[in-house]
């Protein structure tokens, strides 16, 4: 199955303090402001998610065709996930994972598991 931009904001804005907002003139997920995703609208597309470095790493390192990078990229800790070959259940956890790296610590203190 196919995961959509739509899919994505549907799952993200279930988070607390997450929003559908645009980044450089492209839709964006940020929480509290801050940018946690954003959908590229270049010539190989894909979403670019905030993720830690050892993240990124074994994502791209990995023989999974979902994740890659770019040369713009190298030196961010942003992952970017061909969205029609992403694993869904694998993209929400990259989401949930996101959204920990960019709330601000009073909002993850608030809603601390």
């Amino acid at each position: 199955m196919a995961v959509t931009w739509e899919d994505v904001v549907a799952y993200a804005v279930t988070l607390p303090e997450v929003a559908e907002s645009t980044s450089y003139g492209t839709p964006c997920l940020k929480v509290a402001g801050k940018l946690m995703a954003r959908l590229r609208t270049e010539d190989d597309g894909g979403l670019a998610i905030k993720c830690s470095t050892s993240d990124k790493m074994a994502l791209t390192g990995g023989d999974d065709p979902a994740y890659y990078t770019t040369p713009h990229y190298d030196g961010y800790d942003y992952v970017l996930v061909r969205l029609d070959l992403a694993e869904p259940a694998e993209l929400f956890e990259l989401i949930v994972n996101a959204w920990h790296i960019a709330a601000p610590a009073t909002l993850r203190k608030r809603h601390a598991p």
